[in-house]
């Protein structure tokens, strides 16, 4: 599989995961995503929208428009609304992959971090990086929806493959 096709790949399994996250955590009150869980970020709403937050920041500096906001900035506090954003979020992800090239991919991406200096890193390891970052932070909201007494998720990469191939 070339890198084109990888990178296609991987915003559709990061969809289908988001889709599987948004669907347990629908089945929980909006008391229990905001309670205080153990986690990097203290509730299920406060990590999902931390995901919201850096996948804009990645996407507008992937896009040459670069945003800068805190990466525990509460953009939805309602869930319906969270899940609105992560769906359009979710596409524009997939739009921009299946616009990518190998010369793109190949590319080098100079970019502004949001808590330290300014850095130039090859394109490939900062799209890997945003696949990465949502599957870590997935995985800290799987253990906070179980807490919260949904079902376990199965959402590990091989899954989606089973499920969609």
């Amino acid at each position: 599989m070339n890198s084109v096709a990888y990178f296609e790949r991987l915003a559709r399994y990061n969809r289908w995961a988001n889709g599987h996250v948004y669907d347990a955590c629908a089945t929980l009150s909006q008391r229990d995503l905001d309670a205080p869980r153990t986690a990097f970020f203290p509730s299920i709403t406060a990590t999902l929208n931390h995901l919201l937050v850096a996948d804009s920041i990645w996407m507008s500096r992937l896009l040459g428009a670069p945003i800068s906001m805190p990466l525990d900035t509460v953009l939805f506090a309602k869930f319906d609304d969270l899940r609105a954003a992560r769906m359009t979020q979710d596409q524009a992800i997939i739009d921009f992959t299946s616009t990518l090239t190998p010369d793109v991919i190949a590319s080098d991406l100079t970019y502004q971090s949001v808590t330290a200096g300014a850095y130039t890193m090859p394109r490939d390891l900062v799209l890997g990086h945003m696949f990465n970052h949502q599957t870590h932070h997935r995985g800290q909201l799987s253990n906070m929806i179980l807490e919260a007494g949904a079902k376990p998720l199965e959402i590990d990469l091989i899954y989606y493959g089973r499920d969609q191939l």
